[in-house]
């Protein structure tokens, strides 16, 4: 997985830092930053990270490459 900035579904945009092994399950997460608002820090299952979600019959990615470049973080649209 590549190291950038993300879209997800809903429209907020995301950097993803890195994936990581749970030490104890050892199921792949991935690290990444809220783009906007605080900017928090958040880990999600890789599957997960990468499924399709069904929006009204359509399955499109939950999560969308966009960039290795960072985005200045106020430059970023937040959810509507």
């Amino acid at each position: 997985m590549k190291k950038g900035v993300y879209r997800h579904y809903k429209g907020a945009q995301y950097w993803v830092e890195r994936v990581v092994t749970h030490s104890e399950t050892e199921e792949e997460l991935v690290i990444y930053q809220a783009l906007y608002g605080e900017q928090g820090w958040w880990a999600r299952p890789l599957e997960m990270f990468q499924e399709t979600v069904n929006i009204d019959g359509e399955q499109i990615p939950r999560f969308e490459f966009l960039t290795e470049t960072p985005v200045p973080s106020d430059t970023v649209k937040t959810e509507s």
